[in-house]
């Protein structure tokens, strides 16, 4: 398997992320798969309950029910959504000059 990066360059008048909102956007693909990791995990858990799937890995602790790898995953997706969010805002970089005359009344 090949995975390709693709950097983009700055255009006339456009800047790049700062390096925090690169890492916020590296973050939030990676939370996402993580999130479907566990919402698996509560699938297979819930299954066990019900004696449709084999038994669950985990028989003991907080980890052991549907309902904490459900939260899990839930938590995962909503900051992966979030730093996603951050990542793509306009908040933080500088203003162009068009932007610059429209605040200005």
């Amino acid at each position: 398997m090949v995975v390709r990066i693709r950097l983009r360059r700055a255009g006339r008048g456009e800047s790049l992320p700062s390096s925090g909102r690169r890492l916020a956007l590296a973050l939030s693909a990676l939370l996402t798969p993580a999130a479907a990791m566990a919402l698996a995990l509560a699938l297979w858990r819930l299954g066990a309950d019900l004696q449709l799937t084999a038994r669950f890995v985990i028989t003991q602790g907080i980890l052991s029910h549907w309902q904490a790898w459900l939260l899990l995953a839930l938590a995962l997706q909503l900051a992966a959504s979030r730093l996603a969010r951050y990542a793509r805002s306009e908040a933080g970089r500088p203003r162009t000059p068009d932007r610059q005359d429209q605040a200005m009344p």
